[in-house]
């Protein structure tokens, strides 16, 4: 019974790497990792969007943590991968992709395995991380998904998205009304 009672305090997290650095997210925030593939660049995405990738039949922005954290956008491998997590934003379930450069592991952190972020010494904002996980000598930083992908980041995401995938209708749209009058004019 013990034993049940320990799992059950016990929270388990995907890690990856990025940059060299090790982070993790909540593993129920993880819906699947897949392959890097190709993406789709939109013209007025933010620099922390890459693009978009078609998750069977939905539009999914991903996002490049590393050029979030500043640390500019990383070559991509044979290991570079793309991690699809939903975020809570606004009360609605927001799916997007995020890279990394690999994936590590899941892993078990006991509630006392966790310890508050410091002020100050890493890369990210502390109000981007959950806290950072014990492991041996070291630690994992544990990144809070709905604050990373804020909605300001999904807003201008769903935007480029929208606007990409409209834009031949735009541009159908535009260039009649632009025929018309070089006929008339002409006539």
């Amino acid at each position: 019974m013990q034993t049940t009672s320990e799992s059950a305090d016990r929270a388990q997290y995907l890690t990856f790497l990025i940059a060299e650095e090790e982070y993790a997210i909540g593993i129920l925030r993880m819906k699947e990792i897949i392959e890097f593939d190709t993406l789709t660049r939109l013209p007025s995405a933010p620099p922390g969007i890459r693009g978009v990738i078609n998750l069977r039949g939905s539009v999914v922005p991903v996002v490049d943590l590393a050029v979030r954290f500043g640390l500019g956008a990383r070559p991509i491998t044979k290991r570079t991968c793309i991690i699809i997590v939903e975020v809570e934003q606004e009360g609605e379930q927001v799916v997007m992709g995020i890279i990394a450069d690999s994936v590590s592991q899941v892993i078990e952190f006991p509630p006392d395995g966790i310890e508050p972020p410091p002020p100050f010494g890493t890369r990210v904002r502390m109000d981007h991380l959950l806290g950072m996980g014990k492991v041996g000598k070291k630690f994992i930083l544990i990144l809070d998904v709905d604050r990373v992908l804020s909605s300001n980041e999904i807003d201008a995401a769903a935007r480029s998205a929208a606007s990409a995938a409209g834009a031949a209708t735009v541009a159908a749209a535009v260039a009649e009304p632009a025929a018309a009058p070089v006929e008339s004019s002409a006539a």
